[in-house]
């Protein structure tokens, strides 16, 4: 280890999780903890104004969620890394937060010193990822069918599932039929499919469609 300090800014909306969290990093020489935040907005705001080396973020809080925070600590130019602690690991969850620009995503269920070895590499710039994470990452990349849909392939495939022709969809969106044809060559592509009964089955087997 250098003899650098790390300053850590922990935000939980748990009281309990914070106590813990900070008495355990208090006692790791090397890592400083700033402050505690209860959610995104407070977490923002401590961040301007402490300026730690890294933000431990929990995701689901009821007064501001993580990901709205790191999507703002991004847009303002922090120089903070955030590094995610969450007992989530779905797919949303994670690429919501990594889009958003986190720097690694860590659950809850981590060793101690894999949380500290963590705040080390975040703080140094490198990716933390947890296995089941790196691995659900790992299997989205490497399927075609686990890709999102746009907005507006949503409302196509959408329109496809009600029965309508090429020519009914690009009236309804107010756009050519090429352009309705543009849409389901990438919607197939991103589902894994060939042709339109298979795309709205597979858009109601991942749940696009209710």
């Amino acid at each position: 280890m250098s003899d650098r300090v790390i300053t850590l800014l922990i935000v939980d909306d748990h009281p309990v999780v914070r106590d813990g969290l900070r008495g355990m990093f208090g006692s790791v020489p090397g890592i400083e903890v700033l402050g505690e935040a209860a959610d995104g907005p407070s977490a923002v705001a401590l961040a301007a104004e402490l300026d730690p080396d890294v933000v431990l973020m929990d995701l689901r809080m009821p007064g501001g969620g993580g990901v709205a925070a790191i999507a703002e600590l991004v847009r303002r130019g922090c120089r903070c890394k955030v590094l995610v602690l969450t007992t989530y690991d779905t797919d949303s969850d994670t690429l919501a937060a990594i889009e958003a620009g986190a720097t690694g995503y860590l659950l809850k269920d981590a060793l101690r010193d894999e949380l500290f070895a963590g705040v080390w590499a975040a703080a140094a710039g490198r990716t933390v990822l947890s296995p089941a994470v790196a691995s659900r990452l790992v299997s989205r990349v490497r399927t075609p069918g686990e890709q999102p849909l746009s907005g507006r392939e949503r409302e196509v495939v959408g329109l496809v599932a009600k029965g309508r022709s090429n020519r009914e969809i690009a009236a309804a969106l107010f756009v050519s039929e090429a352009t309705v044809k543009t849409h389901l060559t990438h919607l197939y592509d991103k589902l894994g499919v060939n042709d339109r009964a298979a795309a709205v089955a597979a858009a109601y087997e991942r749940g696009i469609l209710g």
